[in-house]
């Protein structure tokens, strides 16, 4: 069985990932930082907006995959998937540019806790509907 769904955001997640591990390096290389963030306060958002990425994406993508698999419906599974992708932009514009509170990461930060929410709750109302959990 195949995941086109899942495929299709993991793929578009994966270049957000590389344009933000692009951005930490170029970030060093401008600032002369070998590791850490060196005090350096564009540095460290840079960094943690990559941490904060690679924390949530691929629990996300591996519910939405589960979910595909175990047959979730194409609008649902294209909706958890847009949440995702565009959570994660909005909270990379908005933690990019400031490190107090913005709307663009508050929206990101909802979006993507509710893609991870309805994705888990999915999951689990399809292993528990399925009746395979119990043997």
């Amino acid at each position: 069985m195949t995941l086109p769904i899942t495929a299709l955001y993991a793929g578009l997640l994966g270049l957000i990932y590389l344009g933000l591990s692009i951005n930490i390096s170029r970030q060093r290389q401008r600032n002369q930082v070998g590791i850490g963030h060196g005090e350096v306060p564009a540095l460290e958002r840079a960094i943690r907006v990559h941490g904060n990425f690679s924390e949530y994406v691929p629990l996300v993508l591996l519910l939405i995959g589960l979910a595909e698999l175990n047959g979730g419906p194409a609008w649902g599974l294209h909706g958890l998937g847009v949440a995702l992708l565009l959570g994660r932009v909005l909270h990379a514009v908005g933690l990019s540019g400031s490190a107090g509170v913005s709307l663009p990461r508050l929206v990101g930060t909802t979006l993507t806790w509710l893609a991870l929410l309805v994705s888990a709750l999915l999951c689990l109302y399809q292993a528990l509907g399925q009746g395979t959990v119990a043997g």
